[in-house]
């Protein structure tokens, strides 16, 4: 897992190159393993491989949702908020198990942040998402993960460059003795 943590940097360029039926098997199986509080599992997700699909969520916000017009999936990452009051917290950690997923098995991936959101100064994004998708309104939009085949190679963040000056112990403020 550390080495995954490692090596893992956000990909907004991809391949033209679909993900293959055993990937994404195991990407959905993993999303589906994901901890919840409680166990409630509020989360629904919806795997977008259709290019025109693709391209409509890209506009899903003014600035950074563009690459996902290249990827060859979007994840959309939704949570029903009337199932459970930490439908963001689990609906989070199931947005980071497809990154980690997705990475272990050679593609690359990128978060969009949806929910809280603007698309236009008129609606949010999450409206936006609901309406191209057919969401009911019920169905919270966290976040879309694009994932591909990378087309772009980033260098791992040096460990030297980690801020340890955020690790305390035992009392905010105590570092290591």
């Amino acid at each position: 897992m550390i080495d995954i943590l490692r090596t893992r940097r956000s990909i907004r360029k991809y391949a033209k190159r679909a993900v293959d039926a055993g990937s994404l098997e195991i990407i959905k199986e993993a999303l589906l393993r994901s901890p919840s509080s409680r166990g409630l599992n509020p989360w629904a997700f919806v795997f977008v491989d259709d290019r025109d699909v693709l391209d409509r969520l890209s506009r899903l916000k003014e600035t950074g949702s563009q690459f996902l017009k290249g990827a060859a999936l979007g994840i959309v990452v939704c949570g029903d908020d009337s199932k459970s009051d930490t439908w963001i917290e689990d609906c989070a950690i199931t947005s980071l198990v497809a990154h980690l997923t997705a990475h272990s098995l050679g593609l690359g991936s990128c978060w969009v942040q949806v929910r809280g959101r603007a698309h236009s100064g008129e609606r949010t994004a999450e409206e936006y998402v609901q309406e191209v998708l057919g969401l009911p309104t019920s169905l919270r939009v966290e976040s879309v993960i694009a994932v591909g085949f990378p087309a772009e190679t980033k260098t791992p963040v040096p460990a030297d460059r980690l801020d340890y000056g955020k690790i305390y112990y035992n009392r905010y403020g105590t570092r290591a003795g």
